[in-house]
């Protein structure tokens, strides 16, 4: 028996809709993270990066735990050391993240943040096209590093802790594929809790814990948590059971130009041709090593 799998024209509007829900909710996805990036941008001056950073991972740890319930994992001694790596990546990564959006705009941060994924996928090929790639990405990182004096001069330090949370995202896929691989879904609360647990203490080291968790700013804290965490991550999960891993990849390397568009919305930063050159060349080079690969990786998806 033969199955037509084209929708009648008779079908409403809503049915027509479902084959391009899981595109609409990546898209969804991108807004959402590069929204709450601007959001907590908001929030430095008066808890700063590091305080900032805590408040994020605490709030999304507190949902994603009453939405994943992670008690009910089994650990050994054995499975809590990759728990503990992804968790701790997760951290750093997001630690080093927002101290470099305390000094460049938003979509060269994650442009420049985007090379660890790109170099890990780049580690496991060694044919000649990935080379031009990795070209195109050092031209792109070379074209934001402040190599001359300009008014469009970008901090060394903004671009260092960038590329230093490009590493730890890195580190951050590898050990999410072991975790998510044994744990399912509730890894990532667990990962997420550990995250906080590492934050929490120099945020209120930094910041002072009355300033830290004043009402006033608690409502933007868990605006943050759910934007950067728990929307972004449940619209990704919508998204990976329903699109190729490979398409996934590809549209995921919009990210960067998201959040440039979301901050010069939010926060008025605008970027220089030049910037958005760089930011479109690492893109590319984003989008070609990912079309590129020979086995393009499967998301990890729970069991």
């Amino acid at each position: 028996m033969s199955h037509d799998t084209t929708l009648p024209r008779s079908l409403p509007w809503a049915a027509r809709l479902l084959p391009v829900l899981p595109l609409l909710a990546l898209f969804a996805a991108m807004v959402s993270v590069t929204t709450g990036a601007s959001i907590a941008k908001t929030l430095f001056p008066i808890t700063g990066p590091q305080g900032t950073t805590a408040l994020r991972l605490t709030t999304a740890a507190i949902m994603l735990t009453l939405l994943l319930r992670p008690w009910r994992l089994r650990l050994t001694r054995k499975s809590w050391r990759p728990l503990l790596v992804y968790g701790g990546a997760m951290g750093v990564m997001n630690f080093l993240f927002y101290q470099a959006l305390q000094t460049i705009p938003v979509g060269i941060a994650i442009a420049v943040e985007f090379t660890g994924p790109l170099g890990l996928a780049l580690l496991s090929s060694r044919r000649r096209v990935d080379f031009l790639w990795i070209g195109l990405a050092v031209a792109g990182l070379a074209l934001l590093l402040p190599l001359e004096r300009s008014a469009a001069q970008l901090d060394p330090y903004g671009i260092a802790c960038a590329l230093g949370a490009g590493v730890f995202w890195a580190l951050y896929i590898v050990a999410g594929k072991k975790v998510g691989g044994a744990h399912g879904t509730q890894a990532t609360a667990a990962g997420t809790l550990i995250a906080a647990s590492l934050v929490l203490p120099v945020g209120i080291a930094q910041t002072g814990a009355a300033t830290l968790f004043q009402p006033a700013i608690l409502g933007s804290a868990v605006m943050v948590g759910a934007l950067s965490s728990a929307l972004p991550y449940t619209l990704e999960m919508f998204a990976m059971r329903r699109l190729p891993a490979q398409t996934f990849s590809t549209l995921t390397s919009a990210e960067p130009a998201v959040g440039a568009l979301m901050a010069m919305m939010l926060l008025g930063e605008a970027l220089s041709p030049l910037h958005w050159l760089a930011i479109a060349t690492i893109m590319v080079a984003s989008i070609g090593a990912t079309l590129s690969a020979r086995r393009p990786a499967s998301p990890v998806l729970p069991e």
